[in-house]
Formats: structure tokens, C-alpha cells, sequence
């Protein structure tokens, strides 16, 4: 843990008292946390240059903990997120949108966590138009519940559907709250995005006064274990990165647990992303299963996951886990779907096996934090942001440029209708 001058500390507790948003406010007014809007974590990213967020997907406390240690220990500015596949309202594991923030509020509190964390709602995916009406309620429920971030994700439509789902929704979310966007659904090699697709969708955005903190994009990786080496497209991002550049918008990579550190290390120097999401390596790592040094979980010749002794979970309770997905005809990527069934198992090991779950995610994430991401001392930098702003609101970072008059729903059909866009395969590519 690093050890805070009181300058430091004052800095701290004063942005304590001026930096959480008003959801966060009124859930723990006694809290010492400092949850705060991504915005925040994003300016601090940027503000250092060529550095990235962990965004950790807590699937179950082990990962929460383990993450907030490191970024403790690394001094860095963290986003803990969930997605809605595994958080929504039909969940695969116990952690949700609706607890996600009082899980982390009271780890916080417990383990005297004095980096800035935000609370983010990822891939809340919208399908159809069924999806946008019951986002309505869905929503601001969220806020209600401490989110403080999210993704809006209508990527699995057309692009002018994406963009008209966007702007549907831009009243149910509150003005302080970050905001990321998606064009091209996660689908590795296949319908990777152009910078035209991604032109039309922030252009639109803007005209509208929506003005999104992070873009996330198809360049070439998936959800889960990765099984090619196809990977995250460096130069196709930075391409879509310069060409939304006055608009100010920082990039989202998913699909980073089948990633390289070389590759990662890339997109930090040679992207402006600075919100990266980690899932499925640190339910792998969580668990005490074989991965290489970047988190893709390593199988043997059988195509079964490999347990290392004496790290994660106990060996008897993997035993009965690997059982259990047997039965299911469960194949290695269907793995996450025990996170739910066993939830309660994992807690109630005992402290000992429970700690080395958690330390062996700690170790994990603060080597990708300082040796990856380049995210070390930004905690800092964000405390300043807040303090430099007199408050967690930190606004948008570009105004409107475009006209609305050009880019009502009939010129929006329109325009779309001269993209070239290859969406790939149709399926379900969530994680």
C-alpha cells in the first residue's frame, strides 16, 4: 500500500467531499470511497499520456478485491465494471448492475482504498426496439443503484439504428455521468469498423449534444478466450483514433484477456485509448487456472482447463466445478455461466484458500497496471482534476460542431445509407 504525505490525504478527503456524483452522495453519505464519474479516470489517463484504465469486469468479490489492492499498491486511477450478459437482468453471476457499488463502496471502505474508482455499466446492449423502451426504466434504475459510468451499446444494430438508439436514450443519462459508445460488434476478424461508420456515429452524437467520453470498436479481437492470434488491429485503431480526433473522444478496448502485453503495450503508445477492459483473464486468474502472461487461459492437449495447485480456488471445489460442467456439456468458453451456481461455494472456503484468490488477481492486475498499461500514478492526477473543477462533474471535452439540422432522423437514414458496412456473421459475440 503506498503510504500518503498529509497533503496528500487532505487532498484526498477534500475530494471525498466534492467529487462524488449525487447518486453515490446519497447512497453512502458516510463513506470515505472515492467513487466517482469514468470522466474522471479518463482525464487522468489522458493527462499522463499513453496511459490506460483497468477496467476489471468484477464477476465475484475475489476480482473486486484483488483489483482495488492493486490499484491501491499502484497508485492508479481504476473503472470496476460489469457487463449485462454477466450482470443484467438475466445474469450469470452474482455481482450485478443493481450491487456492483455497494460491493465496491464497502471493499473500499474496509480495505482504506484512497485511489478513484468508477462504477461502470459495460455493453448495456441494446438489440432492438423493444431493448430501447425497457432502458428507459432500466436505466435510471442503475444510477439509482450507484453506477456512475456507462456503455450504451447499440453496436448489434445497423448504423443508423445505433445512432438513433443513442440519441433515444440520451435523457436517462445524467449530464456528470461518463458515457461510451460502440460501432461494430466484437466479433474478431470479421465486420471490423472503418473510420467512416465511426465518423457518422460521433458526428451524429455531437449534433445532437451527446458527446461521448470513450469509443469502443471492432478491431479485431472477441469477448472470452481467445483462441487466434488475430488479436486487437493496432493500426486500424490509431487510424479511427486520428480521425476523430478533434472530437475528442478517448478509446475502449475490449476484449483484452486474448491479447498480448506487446499488443496492449502498443495500443497505450499508439492509440488514444484509455479505458481497457479485463473479464475473462481474471475470472481465469480468480479461480487458480494455467494462463499465460497476459491472462489467456492455457488448456492441455485435451482442451480442458489446466488447475495449478495450491492457487485459487480449492482443488476439491474444482474437482466438483469441473464435474458439474461436464454434466452440463459445457465447453471451455461456457465456463463463466459457474460463476452464478457457485457463488456461494467460492465464499464460503475457507480464509485462507479465499486471501490466496484474491492475491493471486491482485498480483495479477498490478502487473498489468504499471507493466502494461502505464497507469501508475494517475490516482493523483485525477484527485487534481476534481479539485481543479471544484467538483465531479467535469463536463463534456468538446462542444458541439455539427448542425442538428443536418442530421435529423431523415438525413441520418440517409447518410447511412451510403456507409460501406460489412457487420460480419450474425450470432451472439457477448461475453
Amino acid at each position: 500500500m503506498c503510504v500518503q504525505t498529509s497533503a496528500v490525504q487532505d487532498d484526498f478527503l477534500r475530494a471525498v467531499e466534492i467529487g462524488r456524483p449525487e447518486n453515490i452522495v446519497k447512497l453512502f453519505p458516510n463513506s470515505k470511497a472515492l467513487l466517482v464519474s469514468g470522466k474522471v479516470v479518463d482525464r487522468a489517463m489522458l493527462a499522463k499520456g499513453n496511459a490506460i484504465a483497468m477496467a476489471a469486469n468484477g464477476r465475484n468479490t475475489f476480482i473486486i478485491r484483488g483489483v482495488l489492492r492493486a490499484a491501491q499498491r499502484a497508485d492508479a486511477a481504476v473503472i470496476i465494471e460489469i457487463a449485462k450478459s454477466e450482470g443484467g437482468a438475466k445474469a450469470y453471476c452474482a455481482v450485478n448492475y443493481w450491487n456492483i457499488a455497494l460491493h465496491v463502496d464497502a471493499i473500499c471502505n474496509e480495505l482504506g482504498i484512497t485511489v478513484p474508482v468508477a462504477i461502470h455499466a459495460d455493453h448495456y446492449g441494446i438489440k432492438n426496439e423493444k431493448d430501447v423502451e425497457s432502458a428507459r426504466v432500466e436505466i435510471p434504475s442503475m444510477f439509482d443503484a450507484g453506477i456512475t459510468s456507462i456503455a450504451i451499446d447499440a453496436s448489434h444494430l445497423p448504423d443508423d439504428r445505433n445512432l438513433l438508439a443513442s440519441i433515444a436514450l440520451k435523457a436517462y443519462v445524467p449530464s456528470w455521468a461518463s458515457l461510451e459508445t460502440e460501432v461494430g460488434e466484437i466479433k474478431g476478424k470479421h465486420g471490423l469498423s472503418t473510420k467512416e461508420e465511426a465518423l457518422f456515429l460521433i458526428q451524429g452524437l455531437n449534433a445532437h449534444g451527446i458527446f461521448p467520453d470513450w469509443i469502443a470498436l471492432n478491431n479485431g479481437t472477441t469477448h472470452g478466450i481467445e483462441a487466434s492470434d488475430q488479436g486487437i488491429q493496432v493500426e486500424l485503431t490509431a487510424e479511427i483514433h486520428k480521425a476523430l480526433e478533434k472530437y475528442a473522444v478517448s478509446g475502449a478496448q475490449h476484449g483484452t484477456s486474448g491479447n498480448s502485453s506487446e499488443r496492449l503495450r502498443a495500443i497505450a503508445a499508439g492509440t488514444r485509448t484509455t479505458k481497457a477492459n479485463v473479464a475473462t483473464a481474471l475470472q481465469m486468474v480468480s479461480w487458480g487456472l494455467e494462463v499465460n502472461d497476459y491472462g489467456n487461459a492455457i488448456l492441455d492437449e485435451s482442451g480442458s482447463f489446466i488447475k495449478v495447485a495450491g492457487e485459487g480456488m480449492c482443488d476439491e471445489l474444482w474437482a466438483e466445478i469441473v464435474a458439474y460442467a461436464d454434466a452440463k456439456g459445457y465447453k471451455p468458453g461456457d465456463y463463466k455461466n459457474l460463476n452464478l451456481p457457485f457463488e456461494n461455494k467460492l465464499l464460503s472456503q475457507s480464509r485462507e484458500i479465499r486471501e490466496r484468490m484474491v492475491k493471486r488477481v491482485e498480483d495479477f492486475s498490478y502487473r498489468m497496471m504499471t507493466e502494461v498499461f502505464n497507469a501508475q500514478d494517475t490516482a493523483p492526477l485525477a484527485i487534481a482534476a476534481i479539485l481543479k473543477a471544484g467538483s465531479g462533474d467535469l463536463g463534456p471535452k468538446v462542444s458541439r460542431m455539427e448542425d442538428p439540422a443536418e442530421w435529423t432522423e431523415e438525413k441520418i437514414l440517409a447518410r447511412a445509407a451510403t456507409l460501406n458496412s460489412d457487420k460480419g456473421p450474425a450470432g451472439n459475440f457477448d461475453d
